[in-house]
């Protein structure tokens, strides 16, 4: 019995280690959306199905829902509660197998999410300079002087709409006037670079997340399992 304890014991500070390292990982998810919701806000009214606010979107939710979770798991292995051991083992299970099919529908559709991104930018573009949607025409100036780019796919973008004579001034390498010298990388390439060059750390923290998870899941069904034990003997 004593050694059952000692186990019991052993596993229920590790479950809250873990558990601790878990939220302290959502507080820093919820970071990393905050921040990239806040630094690439002029995006949001471009498109609402761009990757960077999607991705923002993506993990403050995360974040949050990792920070209960976590909250939750601490909690069931402090008082060593039954119902909260099963109640996170099985919400964290769920989140797993939930993060693998919505990770495998981005990676095998990922060029399906591309065009459809690309469309909806370019159908942003037809509002520009438009009545009642000064954000979206501040956002694209925004964007192509940030990026030193120019339309969604190439400059001709702009010729195709309606109502526009010239380039945006933002589209022009120099000043603009007399004549416009655009920029030749497209904004669309240009952002989606710099999201890959930034993605790298998020991804590696992501995937640290995601063996803390994989190692709550086993602690958590041990320490239930323990737990279910030492109460049968009691009893």
């Amino acid at each position: 019995m004593a050694g059952s304890h000692r186990c019991l014991g052993c596993l229920k500070y590790l479950m809250f280690i873990f558990n601790l390292v878990f939220w302290l990982g959502g507080c820093g998810l919820f970071g990393v959306g905050v921040w990239l919701a806040v630094t690439q806000a002029p995006f949001a009214t471009l498109s609402s199905s761009f990757p960077s606010v999607s991705a923002a979107n993506l993990i403050l939710v995360a974040g949050a829902v990792t920070m209960v979770i976590g909250f939750i798991g601490c909690l069931g292995a402090v008082k060593e509660h039954r119902c909260l051991l099963m109640s996170f083992f099985v919400i964290l299970l769920l989140i797993v197998l939930t993060e693998v099919i919505v990770g495998g529908v981005l990676y095998f559709y990922r060029k399906q999410f591309d065009r459809n991104a690309e469309e909806d930018l370019k159908k942003g573009m037809h509002f520009y300079n438009k009545k009642g949607n000064e954000g979206l025409s501040v956002a694209w100036d925004t964007v192509q002087e940030k990026f030193k780019c120019c339309g969604v796919s190439n400059s001709s973008d702009w010729n195709e709409i309606p109502g526009i004579s010239e380039f945006p001034r933002s589209c022009c390498s120099g000043t603009g006037r007399p004549v416009c010298k655009t920029w030749d990388t497209p904004c669309y390439k240009q952002v989606k670079d710099w999201l890959h060059e930034h993605i790298h750390s998020v991804l590696v923290f992501g995937i640290a997340i995601g063996v803390v998870q994989v190692f709550a899941l086993g602690f958590s069904l041990l320490l239930y399992c323990q737990i279910r034990r030492a109460e049968k003997y009691l009893n």
